[in-house]
């Protein structure tokens, strides 16, 4: 007996001692495996939480004598701005919960203003700062009202900006005294300049502001605005129907410089005029080059060099110049996409650069002395950007033969040949523009397997007036079939084949969505709409009051219902087969968030397969780190759910 227990004691040890012994040797192997996947470059990727904390800085501004630089960044989780100190560490000056919405610097560089919103509202106040402290004096606390586009006297004693404070629809000109917070309205009283105005400039002397009135949502006119008397005159000819941009008066308070395409071409060009006359003359002397559009026009505050920036096919390059002699100065070696400049008064030009495998930082650059400095350094987050590939600019025929330009995203490993899932991007808008920018989750999912489609259809801007103006009112459905049209391009070159195929867009893109998936509704296996638009009609009567008009000159107005129901993807919702997600914000002024509760309503009803994310503290956009990861993990799963097909050799989750 006592034999037989021994024998038995004996063998359990030796069974737990062999499992012991193999769970040890897979727990080995396991950690080994992990270990590889972890040095291995071309088997690791990071997490998309990961991905959406790489951070980004742009310019704020820069002091007159070049010794104080500002810039914002997302690096708190939402956007702040900060001061660059003489140790190298930036200084942060501002803590709003939701971040900011813009900063306006005084000349002397002592004080800005600051506008800031709750939770995406985008109803800026506007609060005083001190740039050495930080401390702020809040100078307008309006509800439901919208302040903007700021300009400070040049004695820094007041400042002019917009607010719809009066009537909570139309934008008025007002100044203000910073010492006793007195406001007096200043311009947009009469019939004639009612609607959305802002200001383009302040003319030297502070006697004179150069006013943008806004005809269209891609028309406007200007007037210069006498402050000593309150009388102004129109700048431009009558009924051009052009835009004006970047107007900035000269020291004689005679001459302008000026974007327009008041020309034959319809393309946004350098262009010169005289107050009293309104004929425009543009320049063609050779400096740009004729076939882009002039994305950013500056003059030095010193009024003695241009900066421009064209748009070349989406990418951004910089030109500077001389203004009396026209000499050609050098400018950064850095080829992608610049912009948001400030200069000085030494000649130093501060600038945003980027491309699609770099995140944005803040650089200076001195034209005499060819000095180039990166001024931030942003935070890859511990990804070694080394892994990011860039895009293809292609171009493919439309339907009626229209040549649309667009952007291919792939994999970095892609095997020609190979068909792999493909995430169609639409753009919002719609006369905007997608550029190869620094994208996050244009990163993410190339890594990860997916190839992007990013097209710039009819009625994008960026490539003249009569290309931007084709999808208007009754065409709206013309730029559908342009999405169309890439994705079969997509299908005939063989990168990818029907059941791998989504699509995701944002506001207006948000729209495009919803509309290729009731007028196409077998093509997509996922769609992605964000903050979008569901129904025209309802749309127009909800957005905020001083945007209504502006859109109604883009999709059609209140008063032809029909056409705004007929061409509304919720009156088609029992069509929709593909799974669909829903982002969007409460508090959202722009696509209210209605919009987005009336297509989740519909496919509930006869049952279709729809999922949501509304953010209670979010707006037009998800802006706080926290959401961003939430949605943005949540449409990573919802592709691969979808997309992501055994047999094509990429394994589903």
């Amino acid at each position: 007996m006592q034999f037989r227990l021994t024998f038995i004691l004996l063998t359990v040890t030796a069974m737990v001692l062999t499992i012991g012994c193999g769970n040890q040797g897979r727990m080995a192997d396991q950690a080994a495996t992990k270990v590889a996947s972890v040095l291995d470059d071309s088997k690791y990727v990071a997490d998309i939480a990961t991905f959406l904390q790489i951070g980004e800085n742009y310019p704020a501004g820069l002091s007159l004598d070049g010794s104080a630089v500002f810039f914002q960044s997302d690096m708190s989780g939402v956007d702040q701005v900060y001061r660059i100190t003489d140790e190298g560490w930036p200084y942060q000056l501002t803590t709003f919960e939701s971040g900011i919405d813009f900063f306006y610097l005084s000349h002397n560089a002592q004080m800005a203003v600051v506008g800031a919103s709750e939770g995406g509202s985008e109803q800026s106040q506007l609060y005083l700062m001190d740039t050495r402290t930080g401390r702020l004096a809040q100078l307008t606390n309006y509800e439901d009202t919208k302040f903007g586009y700021v300009y400070w006297a040049p004695d820094d004693k007041k400042i002019f900006y917009y607010s719809n404070e009066e009537n909570r629809r139309d934008m008025f000109i007002y100044e203000m005294d910073i010492a006793t917070g007195e406001s007096r309205k200043i311009f947009g009283d009469t019939a004639t300049v009612r609607g959305w105005n802002s200001i383009q400039d302040v003319s030297e002397d502070g006697n004179f502001l150069i006013i943008y009135h806004g005809v269209s949502n891609v028309t406007n006119d200007l007037y210069l605005l006498d402050r000593a008397t309150g009388q102004y005159q129109k700048l431009n000819e009558d009924g051009g129907n052009f835009e004006y941009f970047s107007a900035t008066l000269m020291p004689d308070n005679q001459t302008i410089w000026l974007r327009s395409n008041g020309n034959d071409d319809g393309i946004l060009r350098l262009a010169r005029m005289t107050v009293g006359s309104t004929e425009l003359e543009f320049i063609e002397d050779g400096w740009l080059d004729p076939r882009w559009e002039l994305k950013v026009m500056k003059i030095s505050p010193d009024f003695r060099m241009m900066a421009a920036i064209t748009n070349e096919d989406g990418y951004q390059r910089i030109k500077l110049r001389e203004l009396d002699s026209k000499k050609d100065l050098p400018v950064p070696p850095l080829d992608g996409i610049i912009d948001d400049i400030y200069m000085d008064y030494n000649g130093n030009v501060l600038f945003s650069f980027e491309s699609p495998t770099r995140a944005p930082d803040v650089w200076l650059w001195n034209p005499n002395s060819e000095e180039l400095k990166q001024l931030t350094f942003a935070l890859y987050a511990g990804i070694d950007r080394t892994t990011f590939s860039e895009p293809e600019l292609i171009h493919y025929e439309s339907y009626d033969g229209l040549e649309i330009p667009a952007f291919l995203y792939l994999p970095p490993d892609y095997k020609e040949g190979e068909q792999i899932p493909f995430v169609v991007y639409a753009h919002g808008g719609p006369e905007s523009q997608f550029r190869p920018t620094f994208t996050r989750t244009f990163l993410y999912l190339p890594l990860n397997g997916y190839g992007i489609l990013a097209p710039n259809p009819r009625g994008s801007s960026g490539y003249g007036r009569e290309y931007r103006d084709l999808d208007n009112y009754k065409n709206r459905h013309k730029s559908l079939k342009d999405y169309k049209a890439g994705v079969d391009w997509l299908l005939e070159n063989g990168y990818t084949r029907k059941g791998m195929l989504g699509i995701r867009g944002g506001s207006y893109g948000g729209f495009v969505v919803l509309g290729m998936i009731t007028e196409y509704p077998d093509l997509f296996d996922a769609a992605i709409d964000m903050v979008g638009i569901a129904n025209f009609r309802t749309f127009l009567e909800n957005t905020k009051p001083y945007r209504r008009k502006y859109r109604e000159t883009e999709y059609g107005p209140l008063t032809d219902p029909e056409f705004l129901e007929s061409v509304s993807p919720l009156n088609k919702a029992h069509l929709i087969e593909t799974p669909l997600l829903v982002i969007h914000g409460e508090n959202d002024p722009r696509v209210p968030v209605s919009e987005a509760r009336q297509i989740i309503q519909a496919i509930n009803d006869r049952g279709g397969d729809v999922d949501s994310l509304i953010f209670p503290d979010e707006g037009h956009g998800v802006g706080k780190l926290v959401n961003v990861i939430a949605t943005y993990r949540k449409q990573a799963e919802f592709l691969d759910r979808h997309l992501k097909v055994i047999d094509t050799g990429v394994e589903t989750d």
